[in-house]
């Protein structure tokens, strides 16, 4: 049998519990089933939402979403509706949400450490009277994600502050960040395709199918 990669494996609750405590009082109390008027300020000054789905055995995976503020619409109290711009048609999140409804958000606004966790059910929309106020740059969304809140809260800014992410003293010099261009041309090797043109195709896909 092989050795398992990792050791001292957790494996219930009640050893988690016993190693990292309990939530407080306020964190235990802070949870709402309503898009009150402070998440609704906090989605219209967020420019940036990561959505987290998973398939009918799991799988999981996370992708952002993102436009000028506010983007995503807040329809009534429970409901919200996030447009799908123009991607790399992968679908991943889509394709989870046909499978398994629950779905998990995160909004972030530049500048602050705290974060907004919408957890709750989706489906995929192709109504046009809920899609055309979308329209961003003269185009309307094909689909858009519609969210049925269950739970809301305020996420503390320990990961923010521990990251400094929004502190530009911190950030690499800009020679120093990783190269998407040449980390595809290696991923994608069979392709045959240089850096040079993989970054050229980065660069029409940016400039002319955003919307």
């Amino acid at each position: 049998m092989m050795k398992p990669f990792f050791n001292e494996i957790v494996h219930t609750d009640e050893e988690l519990r016993s190693l990292l405590g309990y939530p407080s009082e306020l964190v235990r109390n802070k949870v709402v089933t309503k898009l009150d008027r402070h998440c609704r300020d906090f989605i219209a000054k967020s420019p940036l939402v990561f959505v987290a789905t998973s398939d009918a055995s799991g799988a999981c995976d996370v992708s952002p979403r993102g436009d000028t503020a506010g983007f995503v619409a807040v329809l009534d109290d429970t409901h919200l509706l996030i447009p799908e711009r123009p991607g790399n048609k992968r679908m991943d999140a889509l394709r989870n949400i046909l499978a398994n409804p629950q779905i998990g958000l995160i909004f972030i606004i530049p500048g602050l450490e705290e974060t907004l966790r919408i957890n709750g059910r989706a489906c995929i929309t192709k109504d046009p009277e809920r899609l055309r106020p979308l329209e961003a740059h003269g185009k309307i969304p094909l689909l858009g994600i519609g969210i049925e809140m269950e739970e809301g809260f305020i996420h503390c800014a320990k990961a923010f502050k521990r990251s400094k992410l929004w502190e530009p003293a911190s950030w690499p010099e800009q020679a120093a960040l990783p190269n998407p261009a040449r980390i595809l041309v290696e991923h994608a090797s069979r392709l045959g395709k240089t850096e040079e043109e993989i970054a050229a195709a980065l660069r029409d896909s940016y400039e002319k199918r955003l919307y």
